[in-house]
């Protein structure tokens, strides 16, 4: 490639090892892609059909499992058209950017989102006389709302500004999506200044959301070891026990990702962090907000008894 030309079109290199490897890894991550599709969609219908699950949390519930979804359908189709087919995972620039735009926005507006449930956990048990009163119906679609625009405004000029580089280097990108890490890896520019300001951008949007959630958890920790009863306690931890679940795994891993001053991480490590967000993370959703949630149980044994009678009918 000409040194004074930027690429148009991208290789994706993604995943390491032989064919067969990669044939195993197809089934392994169509498989998680199909669940985590199935099992949203499950969470989101039930949510919306079921009378016993119209409250703010549910509701909150709803948009986390849409977000999961798109957050998984912008990465994973593409990474599994590469390994099936060898040689022809490649993206235009156009492409690029739109994919990484997405991925980004759809995981800042999921940050939102995590936070406000948070929000809404603290309200149900710290002040639950006027949890109907400040989380009403037009609060959460005011706070979702929000959370949406906050997501795709903020990151236009990340994504803005890594495409204004050159990428002359090659147009072999080690990696199974448009990472923003690897592509600045390909420009010809400095981008020093550029990934310090990335940094303080991922500072401020995954620790910025993520201490409204440490200082809710503080108080309902806090206001739950105060309950007399050991049922009570339990009964308490329960209904926000499946989100603190969630927060670890989600926070931990974007972490680790994309709150380091350095974007060009190893291509090896990349791809680990990129899969745990974008492949596992959504698979695991849906059993962490189930199997830990009596009243979706409940709902989706109803659902399934409702099923079972029009199915014989």
């Amino acid at each position: 490639m000409d040194n004074l030309s930027s690429a148009t079109e991208f290789c994706l290199l993604g995943f390491p090892g032989s064919q067969k490897l990669h044939y195993v890894f197809f089934v392994v991550f169509f498989f998680s892609y199909a669940v985590t599709l199935l099992g949203n969609m499950i969470i989101i219908t039930i949510i919306c059909i079921d009378k016993r699950l119209q409250s703010p949390m549910y509701y909150f519930l709803s948009q986390l499992s849409l977000l999961e979804i798109l957050v998984t359908t912008t990465i994973v189709p593409l990474m599994l058209w590469g390994l099936l087919i060898p040689g022809n995972q490649t993206i235009s620039l156009t492409g690029c950017v739109v994919q990484l735009f997405l991925y980004l926005s759809l995981g800042t507006t999921e940050f939102a989102v995590l936070g406000a449930m948070a929000v809404d956990r603290y309200v149900a048990i710290c002040n639950p006389l006027r949890y109907s009163i400040i989380m009403n119906g037009h609060t959460c679609i005011w706070v979702v709302t929000v959370s949406w625009v906050f997501g795709f405004l903020s990151e236009i000029w990340p994504v803005y500004a890594t495409f204004q580089f050159t990428f002359c280097k090659s147009n072999l990108l080690d990696h199974f999506y448009c990472d923003r890490g690897q592509l600045l890896k390909l420009s010809c520019n400095d981008t020093s200044l550029t990934e310090f300001i990335l940094f303080l951008m991922a500072v401020f949007i995954i620790v910025g959301s993520l201490i409204p959630t440490v200082v809710s958890y503080t108080y309902i920790i806090s206001t739950i070891l105060k309950i007399p009863s050991a049922s009570g306690r339990q009964k308490a931890f329960s209904t926000c026990a499946s989100h603190f679940t969630f927060v670890v795994i989600g926070y931990g891993t974007c972490l680790f990702l994309y709150v380091k001053p350095k974007q060009t991480q190893a291509a090896e490590y990349n791809r680990v962090a990129s899969l745990l967000v974008s492949v596992v993370t959504p698979f695991l959703n849906p059993f962490i907000f189930t199997l830990r949630n009596d009243k979706v149980k409940e709902a989706l044994r109803d659902g399934v008894k409702r099923c079972c009678l029009l199915l014989r009918d």
